[in-house]
């Protein structure tokens, strides 16, 4: 497997870690809608929350969560409301990005909530 896409597993791991560490219950994990892919889907009380993980080894060409471009954020949106509505769900839906830069043996993990509406 490439180096990134082990940095890639390992940082959803570590996010469904920090993610169940915090209270949330984890529904879903790489749920596929045609062309979209939501990391995590998670719920804590009303609130269903698609997390998208991005997982770094150095913050040298920008932020973790810079790298969510809008193409990726329209196509989380139609999964989420595909979700919704195959499940017949009545909950808050958000929108959070999980940004890790792991590096060596050294891990920052920063939790951003409604994170589209940054963009």
């Amino acid at each position: 497997m490439a180096q990134h896409n082990e940095l890639g597993k390992k940082g959803e791991q570590l996010a469904i870690d920090f993610l169940l560490h915090k209270g949330y219950t984890i529904l879903e994990k790489n749920y596929r809608y045609l062309k979209a892919e939501v990391d995590i889907i998670v719920q804590k009380e009303q609130v269903l929350a698609a997390v998208e993980v991005k997982t770094r080894s150095t913050a040298y060409f920008g932020n973790p969560e810079e790298f969510v471009n809008p193409k990726k954020i329209k196509l989380l949106i139609s999964a989420m409301d595909h979700y919704v509505v195959e499940h017949n769900l009545d909950v808050e839906v958000r929108f959070d990005i999980i940004a890790i830069i792991h590096q060596n043996k050294h891990t920052k993990i920063e939790h951003l909530k409604d994170a589209f509406l940054y963009f």
